[in-house]
């Protein structure tokens, strides 16, 4: 489990590593990343959820939830 106090810049390249294999042969095919870390005893919303993080939520522990889309197009900066 990942400690809460753990700094967000520190969190990804043990996550990357964990999935190499998994969602792609090597990270240094992964061109964007977006990390969010978020302490959830507060109030929140959540817009769009799908059924896999509800699933994560309705657990009631903290949980790790990834996203692996396929690149943006490379020759438009955004």
């Amino acid at each position: 489990m990942i400690p809460i106090n753990i700094d967000v810049d520190n969190i990804v390249k043990p996550i990357q590593d964990a999935i190499k294999g998994l969602a792609y042969v090597d990270d240094n095919q992964v061109s964007d990343l977006l990390v969010r870390k978020r302490n959830l005893s507060g109030n929140f919303r959540i817009e769009n959820m799908t059924s896999t993080l509800a699933e994560g939520f309705a657990r009631g522990n903290e949980f790790l939830h990834i996203v692996v889309i396929n690149a943006p197009n490379q020759e438009v900066l955004t």
